[in-house]
């Protein structure tokens, strides 16, 4: 067990129900395999329960394989791409995830992403990722705007988006995709 989670995970970031846990080599290299063995490790590395429904949706193994070679290639990507996010209570359990791109330097605009296991969505998790997620992002690298794509399907995203001042920005880049932006009028 972990004593102290800002120790083993200097960059975790507080918000009200959650601990935002950075992806590591070492939580990555754990999920490789599937199963109850790669879950058991997991909750090891991450001092919380896994559910078996983990991995979220479009967490497949080529993510798992780019996080990989993007932390090899740029160590300051810990701490910033990918978060695994940790819902506290009686025992911290592995709900989701929220992810970040670097800004780009021509625009200063960032993307961002998510996902939350279908048991713990429309409860306000995404809404509160994205939330807490902002402001740290800001702090870390100039950044102008904040981006992100879905599709108009998935309501429950759209609504994460609007309810974090995001505004349509026209088509994303997938066919059939909206594009959302929140600008950052302060800059920190």
């Amino acid at each position: 067990m972990l004593k102290n989670l800002k120790e083993a995970f200097p960059d975790v970031i507080r918000s009200e129900r959650m601990d935002l846990v950075p992806v590591t080599r070492e939580s990555l290299l754990c999920q490789m395999d599937e199963g109850p063995h790669a879950r058991k490790e997991l909750s090891a590395v991450l001092d919380a329960s896994v559910p078996e429904e983990w991995p979220p949706e479009h967490w497949e193994p080529h993510v798992v394989d780019y996080l990989l070679k993007l932390i090899a290639e740029h160590p300051d990507a810990v701490g910033w791409c990918r978060y695994l996010l940790l819902r506290r209570g009686t025992g911290r359990v592995l709900i989701g995830t929220f992810g970040c791109t670097f800004p780009k330097p021509e625009t200063g605009e960032a993307e961002l992403g998510y996902g939350v296991l279908p048991s713990w969505q429309r409860q306000g998790f995404a809404a509160e990722a994205v939330m807490a997620m902002m402001p740290w992002l800001r702090m870390q690298r100039a950044i102008h705007a904040f981006v992100a794509q879905t599709f108009p399907s998935l309501y429950g995203s759209v609504r994460v988006l609007e309810k974090c001042g995001f505004v349509s920005a026209g088509a994303g880049e997938e066919p059939g995709a909206i594009l959302f932006r929140k600008t950052i009028n302060n800059i920190v």
